[in-house]
């Protein structure tokens, strides 16, 4: 039951943004938990896989599958403040991608939906 309700709740805010996400100039992703996520199409590009589904089916904790271990600390730090004292932030990402590490700039926002907080990542190449 709370399975479903986070995938309406990932699925729902991602139809409300569909226009931001289909037509940013920025790589980004919208992240619940590391099953329930969704990115656009130049964040699955920029890491390199196929399609943004691609990207939401890895199955791994989201730290140890897409950060290089020395952006972990800055990027979970982030977002615990967004999600618990509604704290946006500006960080230095490296990504780990298919094809090695990309360093990049993160914006980072608390968003809320139907009471539940997720976090939204805007994402710029460095």
């Amino acid at each position: 039951m709370v399975e479903h309700k986070h995938e309406a709740m990932v699925s729902g805010l991602y139809k409300q943004m569909k226009a931001v996400f289909e037509n940013s100039e920025q790589a980004m992703y919208l992240y619940l938990d590391d099953v329930h996520k969704v990115c656009n199409k130049r964040f699955s590009d920029l890491l390199g896989y196929d399609s943004p589904k691609a990207w939401a089916a890895v199955d791994e904790p989201f730290p140890t599958a897409f950060v290089a271990a020395k952006s972990r600390r800055t990027l979970v730090s982030a977002y615990q403040d967004a999600i618990e004292r509604f704290i946006g932030a500006t960080i230095d990402v490296t990504w780990q991608g298919k094809g090695g590490t990309v360093d990049t700039r993160v914006i980072l926002v608390p968003v809320a939906y139907e009471g539940h907080v997720l976090a939204l990542h805007f994402i710029t190449p460095r």
